[in-house]
């Protein structure tokens, strides 16, 4: 065997256990992930799967980067066309309420389950959750920034305050998606969402989306 294929065969086996383990966090939790039963979904042996980690913290670390990687290509990746401000920030926020209800059981968000799992616990990955979702926030913070300069929203808007509240209705989303299975969570939080954006516009102004 080449060494290029035998790098390559490496790689490929990584992404799966990846993505195998990325399933099972999604269901039970990072703490959740044991060596032995991802080795036992992909028939190999434990010393198979942590020898391409090397650690269990490792694994979860490579696998909460693969969940920020399939966020960004769901969500801010999928509304790069639009208007940037409050239309883009609406269809983003619509974005992710879209992805929490995908999936037989309706999975929620990954990253904000990750963010309740580990808030207690000091450590690399409650670092990573932390730079991932203040990346979120920065995101957000920016186009509301932008919707101030461009006067869809008054120029002295609180853009912290704005995302601060923005980002709660998602995270009472997710709890009443996951914890009480409520089918009207997506409808309410898009109304919340829309009015949070467009009930600050100055009198006379047009209304974003």
């Amino acid at each position: 065997m080449s060494p290029r294929k035998s790098a390559l065969e490496a790689v490929a086996t990584r992404t799966r256990i990846i993505g195998r383990a990325l399933e099972v966090a999604s269901a039970d939790g990072l703490e959740g992930l044991t060596i032995g039963r991802l080795a036992a979904d992909l028939g190999m042996s434990k010393a198979g799967v942590i020898g391409h980690f090397g650690t269990k913290e490792a694994l979860q670390l490579a696998v909460l980067d693969a969940a920020v990687e399939r966020f960004r290509l769901r969500v801010p990746a999928r509304v790069v066309g639009a208007e940037p401000g409050t239309e883009r920030l609406g269809r983003a926020f619509g974005e992710w309420l879209d992805f929490m209800m995908e999936g037989e059981g309706h999975g929620g968000c990954f990253l904000t389950s990750a963010a309740s799992e580990f808030d207690g616990r000091p450590g690399p990955v409650r670092d990573a959750v932390i730079a991932a979702l203040t990346s979120w926030s920065e995101y957000v913070t920016a186009e509301l920034a932008i919707a101030a300069r461009n006067g869809t929203l008054p120029p002295d808007t609180d853009v912290d305050q704005l995302a601060f509240e923005l980002n709660g209705v998602v995270l009472a989303a997710e709890q009443a998606i996951q914890l009480y299975r409520d089918p009207r969570a997506p409808a309410r939080a898009r109304a919340a969402i829309t009015r949070l954006l467009r009930g600050v516009t100055p009198p006379g102004a047009e209304r974003a989306g």
